[in-house]
């Protein structure tokens, strides 16, 4: 939950349906959060809930694969299969299926951290006492989106030259005739500027309304809990357990699209155009 003043004091004056406080429904405040230490501010530098969750997250899958894979065996134990089968599963049905396995091999190490580091960003969001996903603030998946975008440029260019990748980014093909200028210009600024851009803001938005929804009936369950509304608040609880149930799906999901769209890119710049 975030550090919202008006939610908590709402909270603590037991604030209802027939209380007359008006419900204090989610908005842009659920995803502010006061400093742990430190001041906000322009020029200060502070530790808030979302970077210590990023940090978490970062530590937990650090440890989670040094333990799985530290000591591997032949024979492997249960922490080994789980680690072989999560790899796996990025390797063979992530990168392999859009890079093949001669050029993707490379690239599995990072496809792989950058899943499981974008799914454990987002199954905070179900996670008691975190109960948020940090991929919902936008500077998360922008940054993780600007690693590939440069991961992208630099292969393009190292694989084609300067101009050759200039060719790949604007789809570069004379046969089009008189609107290849046009088609030049669409693919260029859809490579440069558009697909970077929804690559961060697709994962960003799901995650965002996910939570908020979340937070919209979790809210609406206590607030209705009075009175005739308990019916309603039954009703509004259940929607936590489905919404909970379906953000988990969800959460995998866009780790999966989002490491699926990274190798998408890498493989077009690892394309060859005549």
């Amino acid at each position: 939950m975030s550090a919202d003043p008006t939610q908590v004091l709402a909270f603590e004056t037991d604030c209802h349906i027939f209380s007359g406080c008006g419900f204090p429904g989610p908005g842009l405040h659920s995803f502010l959060f006061e400093p742990l230490w430190g001041e906000a501010g322009i020029t200060s530098a502070y530790f808030n809930k979302p970077m210590l969750l990023a940090l978490l997250g970062s530590v937990i899958i650090v440890a989670f694969f040094w333990a799985a894979f530290g000591r591997a065996r032949v024979v492997p134990n249960k922490l080994q299969m789980v680690g072989e089968a999560g790899y796996d599963f990025v390797r063979r049905g992530i990168v392999y299926e859009t890079l093949g396995k001669k050029e993707g091999e490379k690239y599995v190490p990072f496809m792989v951290s950058l899943f499981f580091f974008v799914w454990i960003l987002n199954v905070w969001s179900i996670v008691p006492v975190a109960q948020f996903p940090v991929t919902s603030i936008i500077a998360y998946p922008a940054v993780l989106a600007l690693i590939v975008y440069f991961i992208w440029m630099s292969v393009t260019f190292k694989r084609h030259g300067f101009v050759g990748g200039l060719k790949n980014l604007t789809g570069y093909d004379k046969s089009l005739g008189p609107v290849l200028p046009l088609v030049m210009v669409i693919e260029f600024f859809s490579n440069v500027l558009v697909r970077p851009f929804t690559h961060a803001v697709r994962l960003f938005a799901n995650m965002f309304a996910g939570h908020t929804l979340l937070l919209l009936f979790t809210i609406a369950s206590w607030y209705l809990l009075h009175g005739i509304g308990i019916a309603y608040a039954g009703v509004s609880f259940i929607m936590v357990i489905v919404m909970t149930a379906f953000e988990l799906f969800i959460q995998a999901v866009q780790a999966y699209v989002f490491v699926l769209l990274a190798c998408s890119f890498i493989q077009g710049a690892l394309a060859e155009h005549h």
